[in-house]
Protein backbone atom coordinates (compact mmCIF):
# COMPACT_ATOMS: atom_id res chain seq x y z
CA UNK A 1 0.00 0.00 0.00
CA UNK A 2 1.05 3.26 -0.65
CA UNK A 3 1.66 6.22 1.74
CA UNK A 4 -0.15 8.31 -0.50
CA UNK A 5 -3.51 5.50 -0.35
CA UNK A 6 -2.32 5.34 2.95
CA UNK A 7 -2.88 9.04 3.60
CA UNK A 8 -6.55 8.91 1.90
CA UNK A 9 -8.08 6.35 3.17
CA UNK A 10 -7.02 7.57 6.91
CA UNK A 11 -8.16 11.21 6.15
CA UNK A 12 -11.52 9.75 4.67
CA UNK A 13 -11.69 7.39 8.10
CA UNK A 14 -10.72 9.61 10.67
CA UNK A 15 -8.67 8.98 13.48
CA UNK A 16 -11.43 5.94 14.97
CA UNK A 17 -12.02 4.42 11.50
CA UNK A 18 -8.12 3.02 11.13
CA UNK A 19 -5.06 1.93 12.72
CA UNK A 20 -1.85 0.61 12.26
CA UNK A 21 -1.12 0.11 15.80
CA UNK A 22 0.08 -3.77 16.62
CA UNK A 23 -1.42 -4.17 19.84
CA UNK A 24 -4.96 -2.75 18.35
CA UNK A 25 -4.98 -5.25 15.23
CA UNK A 26 -3.36 -8.34 17.21
CA UNK A 27 -6.80 -9.83 17.91
CA UNK A 28 -7.87 -9.51 14.25
CA UNK A 29 -4.91 -11.48 12.67
CA UNK A 30 -5.39 -14.82 14.67
CA UNK A 31 -8.20 -17.36 14.11
CA UNK A 32 -9.56 -18.08 17.42
CA UNK A 33 -8.61 -21.66 17.46
CA UNK A 34 -5.01 -20.52 16.31
CA UNK A 35 -4.96 -22.30 12.97
CA UNK A 36 -4.46 -19.09 10.99
CA UNK A 37 -2.06 -16.25 11.75
CA UNK A 38 -2.33 -13.08 9.04
CA UNK A 39 -0.79 -10.35 8.42
CA UNK A 40 -2.10 -6.65 7.49
CA UNK A 41 -0.99 -2.94 6.38
CA UNK A 42 -3.45 -1.30 7.91
CA UNK A 43 -7.25 -2.28 9.73
CA UNK A 44 -9.82 -0.07 8.60
CA UNK A 45 -12.79 0.55 10.89
CA UNK A 46 -15.81 2.49 8.92
CA UNK A 47 -18.59 3.17 10.74
CA UNK A 48 -21.03 4.28 8.10
CA UNK A 49 -21.77 3.15 4.46
CA UNK A 50 -20.71 6.11 2.81
CA UNK A 51 -17.07 5.22 4.61
CA UNK A 52 -17.18 2.08 3.65
CA UNK A 53 -18.22 2.88 0.15
CA UNK A 54 -14.89 5.44 -0.19
CA UNK A 55 -12.52 2.57 1.23
CA UNK A 56 -13.67 0.01 -1.39
CA UNK A 57 -13.56 2.58 -4.48
CA UNK A 58 -9.81 4.37 -3.24
CA UNK A 59 -8.98 0.23 -2.44
CA UNK A 60 -9.94 -0.35 -5.74
CA UNK A 61 -8.73 2.52 -7.27
CA UNK A 62 -5.12 1.87 -6.40
CA UNK A 63 -5.42 -2.06 -7.27
CA UNK A 64 -5.25 -3.12 -3.52
CA UNK A 65 -7.09 -5.96 -2.07
CA UNK A 66 -9.61 -6.19 1.34
CA UNK A 67 -10.38 -8.68 3.60
CA UNK A 68 -13.83 -7.94 5.28
CA UNK A 69 -14.33 -9.27 8.89
CA UNK A 70 -17.21 -9.81 10.95
CA UNK A 71 -16.75 -11.00 14.57
CA UNK A 72 -13.87 -13.07 13.53
CA UNK A 73 -15.48 -16.65 14.66
CA UNK A 74 -15.18 -18.01 11.23
CA UNK A 75 -13.85 -21.45 10.87
CA UNK A 76 -12.52 -22.07 7.59
CA UNK A 77 -9.88 -18.97 7.95
CA UNK A 78 -11.69 -16.70 5.15
CA UNK A 79 -11.65 -13.38 7.63
CA UNK A 80 -7.75 -13.60 8.14
CA UNK A 81 -5.44 -10.92 5.99
CA UNK A 82 -2.24 -11.95 4.35
CA UNK A 83 -1.49 -8.76 3.62
CA UNK A 84 -4.52 -6.92 2.47
CA UNK A 85 -6.18 -4.06 4.05
CA UNK A 86 -8.36 -5.70 6.67
CA UNK A 87 -11.80 -4.15 6.98
CA UNK A 88 -12.97 -4.73 10.37
CA UNK A 89 -17.56 -3.84 10.68
CA UNK A 90 -17.79 -3.76 14.18
CA UNK A 91 -18.34 -0.30 14.43
CA UNK A 92 -21.59 -0.67 11.99
CA UNK A 93 -23.18 -1.87 15.17
CA UNK A 94 -26.64 0.14 15.15
CA UNK A 95 -30.11 -1.60 14.73
CA UNK A 96 -31.58 0.99 12.41
CA UNK A 97 -35.47 0.59 12.86
CA UNK A 98 -37.87 -2.72 13.80
CA UNK A 99 -41.33 -2.76 12.19
CA UNK A 100 -43.40 -4.99 14.44
CA UNK A 101 -46.17 -4.97 12.09
CA UNK A 102 -44.21 -6.17 9.44
CA UNK A 103 -42.20 -8.36 11.93
CA UNK A 104 -38.45 -7.40 10.03
CA UNK A 105 -35.59 -5.51 11.53
CA UNK A 106 -32.74 -3.72 9.52
CA UNK A 107 -29.57 -4.24 11.37
CA UNK A 108 -25.99 -3.59 10.45
CA UNK A 109 -23.76 -5.31 9.82
CA UNK A 110 -21.66 -4.92 12.86
CA UNK A 111 -24.40 -6.00 15.08
CA UNK A 112 -23.83 -8.70 16.98
CA UNK A 113 -26.37 -11.79 16.70
CA UNK A 114 -27.24 -11.68 20.75
CA UNK A 115 -28.00 -7.67 20.51
CA UNK A 116 -30.52 -8.60 17.73
CA UNK A 117 -32.08 -11.43 19.60
CA UNK A 118 -32.44 -8.93 22.38
CA UNK A 119 -33.66 -6.53 20.24
CA UNK A 120 -36.58 -8.88 18.83
CA UNK A 121 -37.26 -10.19 22.16
CA UNK A 122 -37.92 -6.57 23.90
CA UNK A 123 -40.38 -6.39 21.03
CA UNK A 124 -42.28 -9.46 21.53
CA UNK A 125 -40.89 -10.50 18.39
CA UNK A 126 -37.99 -13.87 17.57
CA UNK A 127 -34.75 -13.82 15.50
CA UNK A 128 -34.33 -17.62 15.32
CA UNK A 129 -30.79 -18.17 14.40
CA UNK A 130 -29.22 -19.51 17.39
CA UNK A 131 -25.47 -21.02 17.34
CA UNK A 132 -22.38 -20.79 19.90
CA UNK A 133 -20.55 -18.04 18.85
CA UNK A 134 -23.44 -15.80 19.52
CA UNK A 135 -22.13 -13.54 21.80
CA UNK A 136 -19.61 -12.26 19.34
CA UNK A 137 -20.66 -13.31 15.78
CA UNK A 138 -21.89 -10.32 13.61
CA UNK A 139 -24.79 -10.39 11.37
CA UNK A 140 -22.66 -9.37 8.55
CA UNK A 141 -19.92 -12.33 8.97
CA UNK A 142 -23.69 -14.95 9.39
CA UNK A 143 -24.74 -13.64 6.28
CA UNK A 144 -21.36 -13.86 4.58
CA UNK A 145 -21.11 -17.27 5.36
CA UNK A 146 -25.18 -18.08 4.94
CA UNK A 147 -24.83 -19.33 8.92
CA UNK A 148 -26.87 -22.23 9.84
CA UNK A 149 -27.27 -23.24 14.02
CA UNK A 150 -29.32 -25.41 15.90
CA UNK A 151 -32.95 -24.23 14.60
CA UNK A 152 -32.59 -24.78 10.83
CA UNK A 153 -35.08 -27.47 11.20
CA UNK A 154 -37.48 -24.75 11.76
CA UNK A 155 -36.85 -21.83 10.60
CA UNK A 156 -33.57 -22.46 7.68
CA UNK A 157 -30.91 -20.83 6.94
CA UNK A 158 -29.64 -17.35 6.97
CA UNK A 159 -30.61 -16.72 3.80
CA UNK A 160 -33.91 -18.10 4.40
CA UNK A 161 -34.01 -15.24 7.52
CA UNK A 162 -32.69 -12.36 5.18
CA UNK A 163 -35.54 -10.11 3.27
CA UNK A 164 -33.10 -7.47 1.79
CA UNK A 165 -29.33 -6.32 1.92
CA UNK A 166 -27.29 -3.74 1.14
CA UNK A 167 -23.53 -3.51 0.38
CA UNK A 168 -20.90 -2.16 -1.00
CA UNK A 169 -19.91 -3.25 -4.59
CA UNK A 170 -16.13 -4.19 -5.31
CA UNK A 171 -15.79 -0.70 -7.27
CA UNK A 172 -17.36 1.13 -4.34
CA UNK A 173 -20.75 1.42 -5.56
CA UNK A 174 -23.43 0.70 -3.20
CA UNK A 175 -26.25 -1.87 -3.85
CA UNK A 176 -29.20 -0.41 -2.17
CA UNK A 177 -31.54 -3.89 -1.68
CA UNK A 178 -32.99 -2.97 1.79
CA UNK A 179 -36.23 -3.76 1.22
CA UNK A 180 -38.70 -5.54 3.82
CA UNK A 181 -40.84 -7.36 1.49
CA UNK A 182 -42.07 -10.98 1.34
CA UNK A 183 -42.95 -10.57 -2.49
CA UNK A 184 -41.28 -8.93 -5.00
CA UNK A 185 -41.21 -10.57 -8.36
CA UNK A 186 -38.92 -7.76 -10.57
CA UNK A 187 -36.59 -10.40 -11.63
CA UNK A 188 -33.32 -11.74 -10.41
CA UNK A 189 -33.07 -12.32 -6.58
CA UNK A 190 -29.63 -10.23 -6.25
CA UNK A 191 -29.38 -10.29 -2.38
CA UNK A 192 -28.71 -13.85 -2.84
CA UNK A 193 -25.22 -13.22 -4.66
CA UNK A 194 -23.85 -11.44 -1.50
CA UNK A 195 -25.46 -14.36 0.91
CA UNK A 196 -22.72 -17.39 1.56
CA UNK A 197 -20.78 -15.45 -1.07
CA UNK A 198 -18.05 -15.02 2.06
CA UNK A 199 -17.04 -11.12 1.39
CA UNK A 200 -15.63 -12.10 -2.35
CA UNK A 201 -18.53 -9.93 -4.20
CA UNK A 202 -18.78 -7.74 -1.87
CA UNK A 203 -19.37 -5.72 1.78
CA UNK A 204 -22.49 -6.24 3.16
CA UNK A 205 -23.13 -3.15 5.20
CA UNK A 206 -26.93 -3.75 6.41
CA UNK A 207 -29.58 -6.78 6.05
CA UNK A 208 -33.55 -6.87 6.60
CA UNK A 209 -33.84 -9.53 8.74
CA UNK A 210 -37.11 -11.69 9.53
CA UNK A 211 -39.04 -11.59 12.67
CA UNK A 212 -41.50 -14.02 14.70
CA UNK A 213 -44.12 -14.53 16.55
CA UNK A 214 -42.32 -15.10 20.13
CA UNK A 215 -42.94 -18.73 21.61
CA UNK A 216 -44.86 -19.24 24.82
CA UNK A 217 -44.26 -23.13 24.91
CA UNK A 218 -40.57 -24.45 25.19
CA UNK A 219 -39.56 -28.19 26.26
CA UNK A 220 -36.18 -29.47 26.14
CA UNK A 221 -35.58 -33.69 26.28
CA UNK A 222 -32.56 -35.57 25.79
CA UNK A 223 -33.23 -39.36 24.30
CA UNK A 224 -30.94 -42.36 24.53
CA UNK A 225 -31.24 -44.16 21.26
CA UNK A 226 -29.74 -47.23 20.00
CA UNK A 227 -28.17 -45.56 16.60
CA UNK A 228 -28.91 -43.28 14.21
CA UNK A 229 -31.52 -44.96 12.38
CA UNK A 230 -33.15 -44.89 15.55
CA UNK A 231 -33.00 -41.72 16.03
CA UNK A 232 -33.92 -40.63 12.67
CA UNK A 233 -37.11 -42.33 13.14
CA UNK A 234 -37.42 -40.59 16.36
CA UNK A 235 -37.32 -37.49 14.51
CA UNK A 236 -40.18 -38.12 12.55
CA UNK A 237 -42.22 -39.67 15.04
CA UNK A 238 -41.77 -36.29 17.20
CA UNK A 239 -42.54 -34.06 14.55
CA UNK A 240 -45.67 -36.31 13.63
CA UNK A 241 -46.69 -36.19 16.98
CA UNK A 242 -46.08 -32.80 18.51
CA UNK A 243 -45.44 -30.55 15.16
CA UNK A 244 -43.19 -28.71 17.49
CA UNK A 245 -39.80 -29.89 17.25
CA UNK A 246 -37.19 -26.62 17.08
CA UNK A 247 -33.86 -28.36 16.58
CA UNK A 248 -33.06 -32.13 16.63
CA UNK A 249 -29.35 -32.56 17.84
CA UNK A 250 -27.90 -36.03 17.84
CA UNK A 251 -24.07 -36.98 20.24
CA UNK A 252 -22.34 -40.41 19.49
CA UNK A 253 -21.15 -42.15 22.79
CA UNK A 254 -17.63 -40.72 22.07
CA UNK A 255 -18.63 -37.14 21.70
CA UNK A 256 -20.50 -36.94 25.08
CA UNK A 257 -17.99 -39.11 26.72
CA UNK A 258 -15.38 -36.62 26.34
CA UNK A 259 -17.03 -33.93 26.96
CA UNK A 260 -16.93 -35.52 30.47
CA UNK A 261 -13.42 -35.97 30.42
CA UNK A 262 -12.20 -32.72 29.46
CA UNK A 263 -14.62 -30.07 30.68
CA UNK A 264 -15.16 -29.48 33.90
CA UNK A 265 -18.10 -30.20 35.93
CA UNK A 266 -19.87 -31.92 33.39
CA UNK A 267 -22.51 -34.62 34.52
CA UNK A 268 -23.30 -37.04 31.88
CA UNK A 269 -27.79 -37.61 32.33
CA UNK A 270 -28.15 -40.64 30.35
CA UNK A 271 -24.67 -42.29 31.03
CA UNK A 272 -23.79 -45.76 28.78
CA UNK A 273 -26.38 -44.32 25.75
CA UNK A 274 -24.87 -45.25 22.30
CA UNK A 275 -26.04 -42.41 21.39
CA UNK A 276 -28.08 -39.07 22.97
CA UNK A 277 -30.57 -36.82 20.88
CA UNK A 278 -31.19 -33.18 22.27
CA UNK A 279 -34.82 -32.12 21.21
CA UNK A 280 -35.70 -28.80 21.53
CA UNK A 281 -39.65 -28.17 20.96
CA UNK A 282 -41.51 -24.60 20.62
CA UNK A 283 -45.34 -24.24 20.39
CA UNK A 284 -47.53 -20.60 20.42
CA UNK A 285 -49.04 -21.72 23.82
CA UNK A 286 -47.01 -23.71 26.51
CA UNK A 287 -50.24 -25.11 27.44
CA UNK A 288 -50.56 -29.02 26.52
CA UNK A 289 -46.95 -28.63 24.82
CA UNK A 290 -45.39 -30.70 27.79
CA UNK A 291 -47.81 -33.34 27.84
CA UNK A 292 -47.77 -33.69 24.31
CA UNK A 293 -43.73 -34.44 24.72
CA UNK A 294 -44.17 -36.78 27.15
CA UNK A 295 -46.88 -38.70 25.35
CA UNK A 296 -44.69 -38.79 22.30
CA UNK A 297 -41.39 -39.70 23.90
CA UNK A 298 -43.43 -42.37 25.48
CA UNK A 299 -44.46 -43.94 22.82
CA UNK A 300 -41.61 -44.01 21.03
CA UNK A 301 -40.43 -45.98 24.20
CA UNK A 302 -43.02 -48.19 23.63
CA UNK A 303 -42.40 -48.97 19.96
CA UNK A 304 -38.58 -49.00 20.68
CA UNK A 305 -36.84 -46.24 19.45
CA UNK A 306 -36.02 -44.63 22.45
CA UNK A 307 -33.80 -46.63 25.60
CA UNK A 308 -34.78 -43.71 28.20
CA UNK A 309 -35.46 -40.15 27.72
CA UNK A 310 -35.63 -37.17 30.12
CA UNK A 311 -37.66 -34.19 29.93
CA UNK A 312 -36.04 -31.11 31.79
CA UNK A 313 -38.18 -29.93 34.83
CA UNK A 314 -36.95 -26.21 34.36
CA UNK A 315 -34.65 -23.54 32.48
CA UNK A 316 -31.63 -24.66 34.64
CA UNK A 317 -31.90 -27.97 33.71
CA UNK A 318 -32.64 -27.52 29.88
CA UNK A 319 -29.32 -25.40 29.88
CA UNK A 320 -26.98 -28.22 31.48
CA UNK A 321 -28.57 -30.65 28.83
CA UNK A 322 -27.70 -28.04 25.89
CA UNK A 323 -24.04 -27.53 27.89
CA UNK A 324 -23.10 -31.41 26.76
CA UNK A 325 -23.97 -30.43 23.00
CA UNK A 326 -22.70 -27.09 22.87
CA UNK A 327 -19.06 -28.35 24.66
CA UNK A 328 -18.77 -31.10 22.63
CA UNK A 329 -15.60 -29.01 20.23
CA UNK A 330 -14.19 -28.36 23.66
CA UNK A 331 -14.18 -31.98 24.73
CA UNK A 332 -12.16 -33.15 22.12
CA UNK A 333 -10.11 -30.09 21.32
CA UNK A 334 -7.69 -31.74 23.48
CA UNK A 335 -6.87 -35.28 22.58
CA UNK A 336 -4.43 -34.67 19.86
CA UNK A 337 -4.26 -34.12 16.26
CA UNK A 338 -7.11 -34.74 14.37
CA UNK A 339 -9.52 -33.16 11.46
CA UNK A 340 -12.61 -31.52 11.72
CA UNK A 341 -15.32 -32.24 9.29
CA UNK A 342 -18.76 -29.76 8.59
CA UNK A 343 -20.55 -32.19 5.96
CA UNK A 344 -24.50 -32.58 5.11
CA UNK A 345 -26.36 -35.07 3.23
CA UNK A 346 -29.83 -35.68 3.01
CA UNK A 347 -31.70 -35.92 6.21
CA UNK A 348 -33.26 -39.46 5.21
CA UNK A 349 -29.23 -40.52 4.61
CA UNK A 350 -27.72 -39.46 7.97
CA UNK A 351 -27.90 -42.75 8.92
CA UNK A 352 -25.77 -44.16 6.01
CA UNK A 353 -23.20 -41.41 6.38
CA UNK A 354 -22.35 -42.60 9.94
CA UNK A 355 -22.34 -46.06 8.96
CA UNK A 356 -20.29 -45.40 5.68
CA UNK A 357 -18.14 -42.67 7.52
CA UNK A 358 -17.33 -44.77 10.39
CA UNK A 359 -16.61 -47.92 8.61
CA UNK A 360 -14.40 -46.07 5.46
CA UNK A 361 -12.23 -44.46 8.73
CA UNK A 362 -12.09 -47.65 10.69
CA UNK A 363 -10.66 -49.73 7.73
CA UNK A 364 -8.40 -46.75 6.56
CA UNK A 365 -7.10 -46.16 9.87
CA UNK A 366 -7.49 -48.42 12.46
CA UNK A 367 -8.21 -47.03 15.96
CA UNK A 368 -9.06 -43.89 15.09
CA UNK A 369 -11.39 -41.60 16.99
CA UNK A 370 -14.34 -40.81 15.96
CA UNK A 371 -16.34 -37.81 16.96
CA UNK A 372 -19.89 -37.24 15.21
CA UNK A 373 -22.16 -35.12 16.33
CA UNK A 374 -24.42 -31.78 14.96
CA UNK A 375 -27.44 -31.44 13.46
CA UNK A 376 -29.57 -34.57 12.56
CA UNK A 377 -32.71 -32.85 11.87
CA UNK A 378 -31.42 -30.64 8.72
CA UNK A 379 -28.88 -33.18 7.98
CA UNK A 380 -25.62 -31.89 9.23
CA UNK A 381 -22.82 -33.67 10.73
CA UNK A 382 -20.02 -32.21 12.29
CA UNK A 383 -17.46 -35.24 12.02
CA UNK A 384 -13.67 -35.51 13.33
CA UNK A 385 -11.53 -37.73 13.04
CA UNK A 386 -8.89 -38.00 16.31
CA UNK A 387 -5.41 -39.86 15.92
CA UNK A 388 -5.15 -43.32 17.54
CA UNK A 389 -3.95 -43.74 20.72
CA UNK A 390 -0.32 -44.64 20.19
CA UNK A 391 0.32 -43.75 16.87
CA UNK A 392 2.78 -40.74 16.30
CA UNK A 393 1.65 -37.62 15.22
CA UNK A 394 3.61 -37.62 11.64
CA UNK A 395 1.76 -40.92 10.80
CA UNK A 396 -1.34 -39.65 11.13
CA UNK A 397 -3.15 -39.65 7.59
CA UNK A 398 -5.61 -36.21 7.99
CA UNK A 399 -5.39 -34.80 4.68
CA UNK A 400 -6.06 -38.52 3.10
CA UNK A 401 -9.08 -39.29 5.83
CA UNK A 402 -10.51 -35.66 4.71
CA UNK A 403 -10.58 -36.95 1.27
CA UNK A 404 -12.55 -40.06 2.03
CA UNK A 405 -14.93 -38.23 4.28
CA UNK A 406 -15.86 -36.33 1.29
CA UNK A 407 -16.02 -39.49 -0.97
CA UNK A 408 -18.46 -40.93 1.52
CA UNK A 409 -20.21 -37.81 1.58
CA UNK A 410 -20.47 -37.10 -2.58
CA UNK A 411 -21.72 -40.61 -2.90
CA UNK A 412 -24.71 -40.10 -0.49
CA UNK A 413 -25.60 -36.76 -2.76
CA UNK A 414 -24.26 -34.47 0.24
CA UNK A 415 -21.78 -31.36 0.66
CA UNK A 416 -18.39 -30.12 1.88
CA UNK A 417 -19.74 -27.70 3.68
CA UNK A 418 -23.13 -27.08 5.68
CA UNK A 419 -22.52 -24.00 7.42
CA UNK A 420 -19.10 -23.28 8.04
CA UNK A 421 -18.43 -22.03 4.39
CA UNK A 422 -15.42 -22.46 2.16
CA UNK A 423 -12.47 -19.82 3.01
CA UNK A 424 -9.49 -20.82 2.56
CA UNK A 425 -9.42 -23.93 4.36
CA UNK A 426 -12.24 -26.01 1.37
CA UNK A 427 -10.94 -23.96 -1.11
CA UNK A 428 -9.16 -26.96 -3.11
CA UNK A 429 -11.49 -29.48 -2.13
CA UNK A 430 -14.56 -27.21 -3.46
CA UNK A 431 -12.90 -27.63 -7.24
CA UNK A 432 -12.28 -30.89 -6.77
CA UNK A 433 -15.60 -31.90 -5.57
CA UNK A 434 -18.70 -29.48 -6.37
CA UNK A 435 -19.48 -29.60 -10.15
CA UNK A 436 -17.19 -28.13 -12.87
CA UNK A 437 -20.46 -25.71 -14.57
CA UNK A 438 -20.69 -24.51 -11.03
CA UNK A 439 -17.57 -23.59 -10.52
CA UNK A 440 -17.50 -21.82 -13.57
CA UNK A 441 -20.59 -19.89 -12.99
CA UNK A 442 -19.04 -19.17 -9.82
CA UNK A 443 -15.74 -18.06 -11.21
CA UNK A 444 -18.01 -16.03 -13.78
CA UNK A 445 -19.92 -14.04 -11.59
CA UNK A 446 -16.87 -13.30 -9.56
CA UNK A 447 -14.96 -11.81 -12.54
CA UNK A 448 -18.12 -9.94 -13.63
CA UNK A 449 -18.51 -8.28 -10.00
CA UNK A 450 -14.86 -8.28 -8.99
CA UNK A 451 -12.53 -8.24 -12.63
CA UNK A 452 -9.72 -7.02 -10.56
CA UNK A 453 -10.16 -9.45 -7.70
CA UNK A 454 -9.94 -6.83 -4.94
CA UNK A 455 -12.87 -8.65 -2.32
CA UNK A 456 -11.17 -11.14 -0.38
CA UNK A 457 -9.51 -12.23 -3.33
CA UNK A 458 -7.72 -15.65 -1.62
CA UNK A 459 -11.21 -17.09 -0.37
CA UNK A 460 -13.68 -19.32 -2.06
CA UNK A 461 -13.06 -19.67 -5.58
CA UNK A 462 -9.33 -17.40 -5.74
Amino acid sequence: MTQDLFARLANRLGPKGHSTDPDIIAPHLTEWRGRYHGRTPLLAMPASTEEVSDLVRLCAEAGVSITPQGGNTGLVGGQIPDGEVLLSLKRMNRIRAIDVDNDSMIAEAGVVLTAVQQSASESNRLFPLSLGSEGSATIGGLISTNAGGVHVLRYGMMRDLILGIEAVLPDGRVFSGLKSLRKDNTGYDLKQLFIGAEGTLGVVTAASLKLFPRPQGHEVALAAVANARDALSLLHHLKAATGAVAAFEVMNRLSVDLVMKNVPNSRDPLPGAPMLVLIEFEAAQAQGLRDAVEGALASAMEIGLVLNALVAENHAQAKSFWAIREHVPMGHRPEGPQVIHDVSVPVSKTPDFLERADKVMQNYCPGVRLVAFGHMGDGNFHYTIIKPDGMAEADFPGDALTQKVYEVTYALDGSISAEHGIGITRADDLVRYKDPESVALMRTLKRALDPNGVMNPRALVP
